[in-house]
């Protein structure tokens, strides 16, 4: 019966929504340093107080070990919202910009305004993590907020949607709960800017509905994300790390997880016996039975991963693992050697714990492998060789980039995270959350001094050629012409 009382959230409903948080947004409230910072810090609050149930969610939603809940949800969270109260008076003052001969005298500054009412749209994948951290940086930028959590995270949707409520302004920042028919009605309204996280298919609807309205958006998206793996390398350590990256990132259901690997034909034999062993030290010999692991979220996205396993000329590249539990939810990691490239685990992102490695003759043969596709939303390298570094970085086009690691160049605030084509556009993390939730608005400042008749009608001669000494740049024959010209 409560279900059937609820309220239906549709197109009617969301414009009543959008116009209520314009209304706040128009009233300036939300534009002091005072309001930003007062739900900055009720967001911090939120989640010291309520970590447990945070934690509880993620277990419900993914099966998330708890270690790997606070380091990836949790401690990220918390330092982009610490980040956020440290610096946002500096981010908000004006910065001053020089100005030029033909403004003279005159003054400049880059104002960051607020853009109105924004819509964030997060994933399930890090359901937390990636709803609140671009709240964060809407509400540091001084935007009302109306936060779409994934349906198919359902506790910590709902958890959500009850703890914004609980510790934030219900009257400039909102939790909107449900599927696509909810989604949809949002999408109708008039957004001053649209945030989404997900992958590039819907990212594709969320673009053509943003066109309507020309309304900007950041496309936080995914793709193939490349693992070089050379040689010349402590082994042990690149292995321990790709599977951080992979395995215990969410089961491999990270948009920046090592999608595939690439090694040479003469090292991969030493390459998959220290992942076999590593995969064992870190998941036991029976890793079905491991707690250490998220499992994958749905049943729908279960059937999707052994559908690419079971295709023709991929279930025999079979190396490690391939178990599965469809009760459970559950793959074991698995490794996959030379899987066709015309395969469908090679044309689309994975998304689980599915690991291909491809061979080549030479490392430098990776290069084209990877620029064959659509450029990623992140690439790794693992080489000492210097040079290698340098002609990876200078050749290879991703959102991002990590020498000898994978996935930690997302907690380095002083770095933007976004993707570029396919893997998205725009990016965010620290001030560039803030700067892409905000207009950099121009300003120019002049008093009634300075004033020449050389840009107002009649033109003459005379004042052509002092326009083009003054666009020469060279100081002193403006000098002389500006002489020449006064005395004219």
């Amino acid at each position: 019966m409560a279900d059937e009382e609820k309220k239906v959230f549709d197109i009617e409903s969301a414009a009543s929504l959008v116009k209520e948080l314009r209304g706040s947004f128009n009233s300036g409230k939300t534009k002091s340093y005072e309001w930003r910072i007062t739900q900055l810090k009720g967001i911090g609050k939120m989640i010291d107080e309520r970590e447990k149930d945070i934690l509880e969610a993620l277990r419900k939603d993914l099966s998330k070990p708890e270690v790997e809940a606070f380091m990836s949800e949790i401690s990220m969270t918390k330092g982009a919202c610490k980040t956020a109260l440290k610096e946002l008076s500096r981010w908000m003052k004006p910065e001053k910009a020089k100005t030029s001969i033909a403004t003279y005298p005159s003054s400049a500054e880059i104002v960051s305004e607020p853009l109105g009412v924004v819509l964030v749209i997060s994933p399930w994948n890090f359901p937390f993590l990636l709803s609140v951290d671009p709240v964060i940086g809407a509400i540091a930028a001084g935007n009302a907020v109306v936060l779409k959590p994934s349906e198919i995270a359902p506790a910590t949707s709902n958890l959500l949607s009850k703890l914004l409520e609980e510790y934030l302004d219900n009257s400039s920042i909102r939790v909107v709960e449900g599927a696509v028919p909810e989604t949809t009605a949002l999408l109708e309204q008039k957004w001053d800017k649209i945030f989404y996280t997900g992958g590039p298919r819907v990212g594709r609807i969320i673009m053509a509905a943003a066109a309507k309205h020309l309304t900007p958006i950041t496309l936080e998206l995914g793709g193939k994300c490349p693992a070089v793996v050379d040689s010349n390398v402590n082994l042990k350590v690149a292995v321990r790390r790709i599977i951080a990256g992979k395995w215990a990132c969410n089961d491999g259901q990270a948009c920046v997880a090592p999608d595939y690997v690439i090694t040479t034909k003469d090292f991969a034999p030493k390459l998959i016996d220290v992942m076999r062993h590593e995969l064992e030290e870190f998941f036991g010999k029976n890793p079905m039975e491991s707690e250490d692991m998220s499992r994958i979220v749905s049943v729908q996205h279960f059937k999707r991963l052994t559908k690419l396993l079971d295709e023709d000329n991929v279930s025999d590249k079979i190396i490690i693992g391939g178990q599965r539990d469809e009760n459970r939810l559950k793959i074991a990691p698995t490794i996959l050697l030379d899987v066709p490239e015309d395969t469908e685990i090679m044309r689309e992102e994975i998304f689980g714990p599915l690991l291909p490695i491809l061979t080549v003759e030479k490392i430098e043969e990776s290069f084209d492998v990877i620029n064959s596709k659509s450029k990623p939303l992140a690439a790794y390298l693992f080489s000492e060789n210097k040079h290698l570094h340098k002609d990876f970085v200078n050749n290879i086009s991703a959102g991002g980039m990590l020498i000898n690691d994978t996935i930690l160049h997302l907690t380095v605030s002083s770095l933007p995270f976004g993707g570029v084509g396919e893997s998205g556009t725009g990016s965010y993390h620290g001030k560039f959350s803030f700067d892409t939730f905000s207009h950099k608005k121009a300003v120019l400042y002049r008093g009634f001094a300075g004033e020449s008749s050389a840009r107002y009608p009649p033109y003459t001669p005379g004042k052509l050629k002092l326009l083009k000494t003054l666009n020469s740049g060279k100081i002193l024959s403006i000098l002389l012409a500006l002489l020449r010209f006064s005395k004219d």
